[in-house]
């Protein structure tokens, strides 16, 4: 039944969900990619649509910016929707000298400074990972198109305007490829719920250089991004 977040009715969402944040990029994969694209929340914005693409029936909806409105969106999926597999498709900013614009980094891991996993009671720091169908799934689509991802951990930060100016040079230190706000609480919601999570982002600015893609660019110019997870959905049994 529809949620206070989501009017969408048992049925109208399809088992494998595309998440970008912006609910704009959910609108233009649903005109650009997928046949017969039908709406199926309006509520607050946050666009979803369901539709065909190459023959197999896939979901896209805005998820919103940072991990409590991700968070939010990606439960009510799971749990309320039966949704089994949910691929963000968002933006990241560069960490690595050798990352560079529109890049593909595809997260198998994500750090994160947000205390979203102290609801589980853990005792330990938990490390919220993607399944690793779905990121080998994404990886042959990747390669299938002759594009290179990059595969390794990322960070999911609650702080977009840091006040402590070297924490990113710190994430860097350690390997972390690129910096996002979603997707350890996407991945820790996947795994609480049994289901499975990925996320594939697209690099539109680096922490340690000048230039970045503008909202326009951000919004329609992820293609690249796009494909491989569409076309990574089509593997999924």
């Amino acid at each position: 039944m529809p949620t206070a977040h989501n009017a969408a009715k048992k049925g109208e969402i399809a088992g494998t969900v595309l998440l970008p944040g912006d609910p704009l990029r959910a609108k233009f994969i649903a005109e650009n990619y997928l046949d017969q694209p039908r709406c199926f929340n309006t509520v607050r914005n946050m666009l979803g649509f369901t539709g065909s693409y190459r023959g197999k029936e896939i979901s896209v909806m805005g998820g919103g910016m940072g991990i409590p409105s991700v968070s939010i969106y990606s439960y009510e999926l799971f749990h309320h929707y039966d949704v089994e597999n949910i691929i963000r498709i968002g933006s990241a900013g560069g960490l690595q000298e050798d990352i560079e614009l529109k890049d593909i980094v595809i997260a198998m891991g994500a750090c994160t400074d947000s205390n979203y996993a102290y609801q589980y009671e853990l005792p330990g720091s938990f490390a919220p990972i993607a399944d690793f169908g779905l990121l080998e799934k994404a990886v042959q689509s990747a390669r299938e198109r002759g594009t290179v991802p990059r595969v390794g951990n990322v960070v999911s930060s609650d702080i977009f305007y840091n006040q402590f100016t070297d924490v990113n040079r710190k994430w860097a230190s350690m390997g972390v490829l690129c910096v996002e706000m979603e997707a350890a609480a996407l991945y820790m919601n996947a795994i609480a719920a049994g289901k499975r999570a990925l996320a594939i982002l697209s690099i539109s600015d680096h922490l340690f250089r000048e230039g970045e893609l503008s909202a326009e660019e951000r919004q329609n110019g992820f293609t690249e991004m796009m494909e491989i997870a569409l076309n990574a959905a089509l593997k999924i049994d």
